[in-house]
């Protein structure tokens, strides 16, 4: 990512949804070759093939976001637009410590003005979908002080 922004909250938001570097201007133009030189070292994985390669799976949950669906040891899960899209951020980088600006920014987009603990209520509507105990997760964790993250440990 080559930007003018160079606040850390824009950095972090831009390595979260995905940049793979971040380089802010003005920049040396050898810097840029020299990142884009280690970007081309390293290894490239070709994606599974097939209708299973997108499906993400934590356990017993299975998260599609292809066909927007989530089941729960098999069982379809009905979540609403918000919901699904607040799990879908947090399984596509399942390691990742999202804050709640940057789930407002993933699910209603950088407009949005409101309280951001209306994230804390659809996660718990998510989590009661789930099965999901906040005080012993399975798959939506608190990362305290943070935010929220996906997985275990």
């Amino acid at each position: 990512m080559l930007t003018a922004r160079t606040e850390e909250v824009d950095k972090l938001i831009g390595l979260s949804v995905g940049a793979d570097d971040y380089l802010t201007k003005p920049f040396s133009p050898r810097e840029l070759v020299a990142r884009v030189k280690v970007m081309l070292r390293r290894p490239r994985t070709s994606p599974p093939a097939g209708p299973e390669a997108d499906i993400r799976r934590f356990g017993k949950l299975a998260v599609d976001p292809q066909s927007r669906e989530v089941h729960l040891d098999g069982v379809p899960v009905e979540l609403t637009r918000t919901e699904f899209d607040l799990l879908d951020a947090l399984t596509a980088r399942p390691r990742l410590a999202f804050t709640r600006a940057q789930l407002i920014e993933h699910v209603w987009g950088g407009g949005w003005v409101g309280d951001e603990h209306l994230v804390d209520i659809h996660i718990g509507h998510i989590r009661r979908k789930l099965d999901d105990d906040p005080a012993d997760p399975r798959y939506i964790r608190t990362v305290r002080g943070v935010g929220y993250r996906m997985g275990t440990g």
